[in-house]
């Protein structure tokens, strides 16, 4: 895929004189930073990780900057999981870009091929006979969905709010933050003695953002605020100081636009006045002002679209203005905290600790910053919580943010690992409930998919390909060599299960059970028997996005896929056996995976990641999807305890494969190696994850361009580095790397519905409370020791030291 500049186009913000030499003074700490670090020195005294200080009061994490953002991937996001923002905090521009997780192109479509049946069996037997190029051409040709792309997420458009007699010049000093444990973007500068400070967040508790304009001298607020839309809009009549644009969504690939979006802010200035001049409000002489915004699209579900979007923005502007500034603030940072505090990370501060962010990026070496992993980690956390919460749409490959109605690769679900990547941390990190919209996403394209099923291979079941996107298209888009992948609904059903298992929500199975079941269906009915062999395989289907080398990307039976249905047709009878359901169903699904191809070592040592031992042979050796490890990370299927020779084999095709890579293979790559218990390894490819060379200065990630995936797949490596769970298992501390002698991690959940809390220094355990809310007995490990322990509800596991002495708190 090809990089694209993301500048922002009309959203970049200006750039200050005073401020610019602020920051090149950052610019040049953190360039001598770097360039002392290859020489073994440090202008500024910064302890190395071994001397880090981890303090029981930790400070409270945030990214902080000395300028305005100057484009799009320097400003900092909110969310409520609903409505977005991204914010620039410029001094006489404020600029909020903004998203709705319902603001989509398009409208309600079906994009199967009604002719894909015909030529289905012709393919597979192409693949058979090896003739792989000839198997997709015709792929193309006849089995791709109409049309044969999906639609992307859209930019809803800008908020502007100037400041009428102050100038980007007269900023005498700055400063910006986001505040993660707050939730609060915050921007602070100086102007003719003026203190003037500026707060947005995004309130999932009243679903609006909020905006306050203030100033230590009273009367000093002087704005215009108006509305800067990214589509065809209108203005439409509203209240007194109320702003109300009505923008209609985009057609795309000959699918019609359908949607309506409501863009609706309401102005508050106590002791000012405001007027309307066209389509803008001015306000004179505030104390401070303040501006509600509510986003809403018609959109009601995948199937219809209806309603009223400028009554229902006018319902929650007129609830939350009923409530003070404060009081929002309040409600928000409550809803927030639960979440956000459930779990954390610290490993120490340094003295680059005291640098902004974007100078401690630049800098780029953790191992002397231990801090900035931890806020990584405390970034990614936020972010979940900020663009997943019930009630929403799942993170999509931007999470929520996006400035372009013609994102990269449609800001859509790609569902071949970034979707998934985008949930790995959801659970062990305490935010099981922002799963919600990933389920109800799997919900829904069960029933999508079960007419592609149908229509497309005859089956039962359903099937989801490689994308889906806002109206649950689950055809094979794009082109056969990426499309064709019958796996996506497969694998996002793993992930039904491990909500379960985390959690043990019997009710919650129930629930689920159903689309599980039909998933495994699917594939009872399009097996294949390899021929000459008593083996079953998937054809057509390919190693995600890889070419082979032998003409093409088809092929039948890819190492992956038997993984994967390894492990649904585990998880359905595991959760038949305790839902005491679908019994004969469940032993055609044990007999199935009996019948799969197993993991295979090649000729180079290598984990084999095709039927036969093409891997010297394909067409890219450095590939960023290393698929064939899937055993390996999410599933356990391979590990060096139960299967060393495979273990070995998954080492020996990570070092093939390399540890260069985009954002989200640098983070799955650090996952694989912490599995394999080298957390040297695991922290190397993080400092790589950390660097500008796959960070933006507002640290999203950088595949590039920006993708989320990459944010939440190196929080759950740093995870798997401390604590791992699988089955009865504990394994604490698995692949801690020498960059981290000590430091603690809360609220991490295992599996079986318990919690932990983690403290280790000088390289070794120091405690470790584990919290049960079910009975049960597991088995801890920790550096060559064990110790089984009896879980009851309500009383507190303590292990304490490398022998892991057991207690009760």
């Amino acid at each position: 895929m090809d990089e694209r500049d993301r500048s922002g186009g009309e959203h970049r913000a200006p750039v200050f004189m005073v401020i610019r030499e602020v920051t090149e003074i950052d610019r040049r700490t953190a360039l001598a930073f770097a360039a002392a670090g290859a020489a073994g020195a440090l202008p500024i005294r910064v302890a190395s990780a071994s001397a880090a200080t981890v303090s029981p009061q930790v400070e409270a994490p945030r990214l902080w900057y000395r300028q305005p953002a100057r484009m799009w991937l320097e400003a900092l996001p909110v969310g409520n999981g609903r409505s977005g923002a991204m914010v620039f905090g410029g001094v006489r521009d404020e600029m909020l870009q903004l998203n709705h997780h319902r603001w989509w192109a398009g409208r309600p479509y079906d994009p199967v091929n009604t002719a894909a049946r015909e030529a289905l069996p012709r393919v597979r037997q192409l693949i058979f006979d090896g003739k792989f190029a000839e198997a997709e051409k015709l792929a193309d040709e006849a089995l791709l969905a109409r049309p044969k792309t999906q639609m992307p997420y859209q930019n809803v458009g800008t908020l502007q709010i100037r400041l009428n007699d102050v100038y980007d010049n007269d900023a005498e000093t700055y400063e910006r933050e986001l505040d993660l444990d707050g939730a609060l973007a915050t921007a602070r500068f100086l102007v003719h003695g003026k203190n003037f400070r500026r707060e947005v967040f995004a309130s999932a508790v009243d679903d609006i953002i909020a905006i306050r304009l203030s100033c230590d001298t009273p009367r000093s607020i002087n704005a215009r605020i108006g509305w800067l839309p990214a589509a065809a809009a209108e203005a439409q009549p509203g209240a007194d100081g109320s702003l109300i644009l009505v923008q209609h969504n985009e057609a795309s690939a000959g699918i019609e636009g359908g949607l309506s979006l409501a863009m609706n802010a309401r102005l508050l200035a106590p002791g000012g006045r405001i007027s309307r001049e066209g389509d803008r409000l001015f306000v004179a002489g505030a104390d401070e002002v303040v501006i509600l915004v509510a986003l809403a699209s018609d959109y009601r579900n995948f199937e219809l679209i209806g309603g009223d979007p400028v009554a229902a923005t006018t319902r929650m502007l007129d609830a939350a203005s009923a409530k003070s500034f404060d009081t929002l603030l309040r409600d928000h940072q409550a809803d927030h905290r639960r979440l956000f505090r459930a779990a954390s990370l610290e490993l120490g501060r340094t003295a680059a600790a005291e640098l902004s962010t974007d100078a401690r990026i630049a800098i780029g070496r953790p191992a002397d910053d231990p801090a900035l992993v931890a806020l990584y980690f405390a970034y990614a956390r936020y972010l979940l919580i900020a663009c997943s919460r019930p009630g929403g749409q799942p993170a999509n490959l931007q999470g929520m943010w996006n400035d372009s109605n013609a994102p990269s690769w449609g800001s859509k679900y790609t569902i071949n690992i970034n979707t998934e990547m985008n949930y790995w941390l959801a659970e062990p990190a305490g935010l099981a409930e922002c799963v919600a919209p990933l389920v109800a996403m799997v919900e829904d394209i069960a029933r999508t998919g079960a007419r592609t099923a149908r229509t497309m291979y005859g089956a039962r079941g359903w099937v989801a390909h490689h994308n889906t996107d806002l109206w649950r298209a689950t055809a094979p888009i794009d082109l056969a060599a990426a499309g064709m992948w019958p796996m996506g609904g497969a694998w996002l059903c793993l992930h039904l299960w491990d909500h379960y298992d985390y959690g043990r929500d019997r009710a919650f199975l129930e629930r689920v059970w159903p689309v599980m079941r039909d998933a495994a269906l699917f594939f009872l009915d399009t097996l294949l028997p390899y021929p000459g062999t008593d083996y079953l395989v998937t054809n057509p289907s390919l190693s995600p996005e890889n070419n082979h080398g032998h003409g093409a990307s088809l092929c039948a039976g890819p190492t992956m896929d038997m993984q994967i249905l390894r492990d649904l047709f585990d998880r359905c009878g595991k959760a038949g056996a305790i839902l005491r359901r679908d019994g004969d169903l469940c032993r055609q699904f044990a007999a199935a995976r009996a019948r799969l191809v197993p993991n295979r070592i090649g000729k180079a040592g290598q984990l084999m990641e095709w039927l036969e031992d093409w891997d010297m042979t394909a067409a890219d050796l450095h590939h960023r999807h290393i698929s064939h490890l899937f055993g390996l990370h999410p599933s356990h299927q391979i590990n060096t305890d139960e299967t060393p020779e495979l273990a070995a084999a998954a080492r020996r095709t990570l070092e093939m494969r390399g540890d260069s890579s985009t954002g989200w293979g640098l983070a799955w790559r650090a996952n694989f190696w912490a599995r394999l218990g080298d957390g040297d390894h695991a922290h190397r490819i993080l400092e790589t994850l950390l660097s500008s060379q796959r960070t933006y200065p507002n640290m999203f990630d950088a595949h590039p361009p920006f993708q989320i995936d990459g944010n939440f797949g190196g929080a759950n490596a740093m995870i798997e580095m401390l604590v791992r769970s699988r089955d009865d298992i504990i394994d604490l501390l698995p692949a801690l790397p020498r960059a981290w002698p000590e430091g603690a991690m809360t609220g991490i959940r295992v599996r079986g519905a318990a919690e932990l809390d983690l403290r280790w220094a000088g390289q070794q355990l120091a405690e470790c409370r584990i919290v049960p809310k079910l009975r049960g007995t597991r088995t801890v490990r920790c550096a060559g020791r064990r110790q089984t322990i009896e879980l009851r509800p309500g009383r507190t596991i303590v292990l304490s030291g490398p022998d892991l002495a057991v207690t009760h708190g």
